[in-house]
């Protein structure tokens, strides 16, 4: 594949349309329950990963991505998925210029070319739609062609061996044989899918 010709934008917006869809699921019971991320319960793994949409549209408004932290702040308990909508359409806008592609970004991992940083958000978006799913619907279906894209990168730039204090992955977990590429990329990852 042309990397030049690598363009993570629709696939971002695919992977928050579907986060948005689990957003609106969510109860105010739930929001004190644990996810995979032992750090986080609901309220604070929607947090941060609403804050990440914001931290991503930050870096592509210019700015540099650990200026900010990934976190939205306070929303109202049944307000989730309007505070994703917003942060959507941030992202949305703060990408549109395709040479915003190629300008070098600085997200938390290190500067590269907007392309991979915008990639890199592919992969935890699709990654945290299934630590949230876990809670608020784990029968939820994913779409997995979205999620096979994300599981080939992570495959390619977290290896397997050598994931030390400073990779916010904890080791490759074994997936089920009939896994798909949602539950195989949280596996990869370090979470639990069995």
């Amino acid at each position: 594949m042309d990397a030049t010709a690598f363009d993570p934008r629709p696939d971002y917006l695919r992977a928050l349309d579907q986060l948005e869809k689990l957003l609106l699921l969510v109860t105010p019971e739930q929001l004190d329950r644990p996810t995979p991320c032992a750090e986080f319960d609901l309220r604070a793994l929607l947090d941060h990963t609403v804050g990440g949409v914001h931290r991503i549209a930050y870096v592509g408004e210019g700015g540099r991505g650990l200026d900010v932290a990934a976190s939205v702040g306070t929303v109202e308990d049944g307000e989730w998925a309007q505070a994703l909508g917003r942060a959507r359409e941030r992202a949305a806008a703060a990408w549109a210029d395709d040479a915003k592609l190629d300008r070098p970004s600085s997200v938390p991992w290190g500067t590269m070319p907007g392309r991979f940083a915008l990639g890199g958000y592919v992969m935890e978006a699709v990654t945290h739609a299934w630590d949230i799913a876990q809670v608020v619907d784990p029968t939820a279906d994913f779409d997995e062609e979205l999620a096979l894209g994300a599981l080939t990168v992570a495959r390619e730039v977290l290896p397997a061996d050598g994931r030390d204090a400073t990779v916010p992955f904890g080791p490759v977990r074994p997936a089920p044989a009939e896994a798909g590429p949602t539950a195989q990329l949280a596996a990869w990852l370090g979470r639990d899918v069995r």
